[in-house]
């Protein structure tokens, strides 16, 4: 746990840095993001599947959601930049089987990892209070840990899996699509669509099958690709609402 609050306090830092850039007369903002992890096989396939002798097993990875902060920092009236710390979870099923034995098996893991984006934002203004935006840029992630489960189908007899992290730092491209309405005195509302293009594997899954003496593992590349929806909130900016009411001399 000491060391989860370390990390987020070393990714915080960035942030405050990104606030202070860009042109000082348009403000900043800070909101908070709400995204669906939607896996498909449109951007990378969701399952993998491994075999060996007698051996066979996959894993799917199946919806999951991702939430955190973001700071905005306006560039010109029409170009921003973005960035935030995100926490992702992800959820996968579980398959393996043993030819010829009658043994299925099933399960679930969980996988999270921090992520870290920074994006380049273009504005089409639609109407004075509504705007399309696409932005395009990299997450840098970390996945703190591998993670395992276990079946016992019956006494010596065990199924493992495992996600291994060979790398835990990551670099991901990320693009998004959306719209949003401003109103200045209740903030930005935003709703759009996020895709998610890995540059590696999220891990390695590592299927084993174990009965006294006997033992066989395969393994494959597990993708974190993904497409996603969007809900994000900008809170007010006080300081720029204050500017805008100040008498001009």
């Amino acid at each position: 746990m000491r060391k989860i609050v370390e990390l987020l306090l070393f990714l915080s830092m960035p942030l405050w840095t990104f606030s202070q850039l860009g042109d000082t007369r348009l403000p900043s903002y800070f909101g908070i993001q709400l995204r669906t992890v939607l896996p498909t096989s449109f951007v990378g396939n969701p399952t993998t599947e491994v075999k060996k002798d007698l051996l066979k097993a996959s894993i799917t990875q199946t919806p999951g959601y991702s939430f955190g902060g973001i700071v905005r920092v306006g560039l010109t009236e029409l170009i921003a930049l973005e960035t935030g710390i995100n926490f992702t979870q992800r959820h996968f099923k579980l398959n393996g089987s043993i030819a010829d034995s009658g043994i299925y098996v099933s399960n679930s893991l969980d996988f999270i990892q921090y992520d870290l984006p920074i994006n380049g934002l273009i504005y089409i203004k639609l109407s004075k209070t509504t705007f399309a935006n696409a932005s395009l840029g990299v997450t840098a992630g970390f996945k703190p840990t591998s993670v395992a489960t276990s079946n016992n189908v019956s006494g010596s007899k065990f199924f493992y899996h495992t996600g291994f992290v060979d790398k835990k730092a990551s670099l991901d491209l990320n693009g998004n699509l959306g719209f949003e309405f401003r109103s200045k005195k209740s903030g930005f509302f935003y709703l759009g669509t996020t895709v998610r293009l890995p540059t590696a594997p999220l891990f390695t899954y590592i299927a084993t099958y174990r009965n006294q003496g006997y033992k066989v593992s395969q393994y494959g590349d597990v993708s974190g690709a993904f497409l996603g929806i969007d809900v994000r909130y900008f809170f007010k900016n006080v300081k720029a609402r204050k500017e805008e009411q100040r008498p001009i001399e």
